[in-house]
């Protein structure tokens, strides 16, 4: 099913009239438009297949983790259009030497994130789609997010953290599980 911008921005004007908004007052002419732009935007990983990225590898000759924290990321949560956003940390032990450059995991979080979602499988998707794709040992993926449905709506906390990880191969053995998330959570931050 391909975007359909001018579908998206009847649904914005009709959404501001429902909402007691005149969609052409000043202030809110062109709004529509905008949201259309907006949301193709913030949803443009629902037309790519993130796993590609990943497909270019180079022999790195180790089998040593390689761990990238920090990413920034945000989506939109499927259950009330509304956003979350946070830090996801993705990491993997390559298998014969093979690896696939640092940015590219950054684009697999991307590509996932930018879709309706929920943290839950964001979290496993992102796996996955390594351990499908580079075949390693172990993948291990830590996803922290705060989600504006919790604090802008319902019980209203805002600056509570969901945290989800997804461990894939010899990430789930229990030494080596706690291992990688204390790594992954622990450390100096600043």
């Amino acid at each position: 099913m391909a975007y359909d911008a001018a579908g998206v921005e009847k649904a914005s004007r009709d959404l501001l009239i429902a909402i007691g908004e005149d969609p052409t007052r000043e202030g809110m002419a062109g709004t529509p438009e905008r949201m259309a732009r907006a949301w193709r935007e913030m949803l443009s990983g629902l037309e790519e297949d993130p796993r590609d990225y990943l497909r270019t590898q180079f022999e790195a000759g180790t089998d040593e983790l390689v761990l990238v924290r920090d990413i920034t990321f945000h989506s939109i949560c499927e259950h009330h259009l509304l956003p979350f956003y946070g830090r996801a940390h993705v990491g993997y032990i390559p298998c014969g030497g093979k690896v696939t450059g640092l940015s590219k995991l950054a684009r697999v979080v991307e590509g996932y994130a930018r879709r309706p979602q929920v943290q839950e499988r964001l979290t496993a998707q992102i796996a996955d789609a390594i351990d499908e794709v580079l075949c390693p040992q172990g993948v291990i993926v830590v996803m922290e997010a705060e989600h504006m449905c919790m604090s802008m709506r319902g019980i209203t906390k805002p600056g509570s953290s969901t945290v989800t990880s997804a461990l894939r191969g010899i990430m789930n053995d229990g030494t080596t599980r706690a291992e990688m998330m204390a790594l992954v959570l622990g450390g100096d931050r600043s």
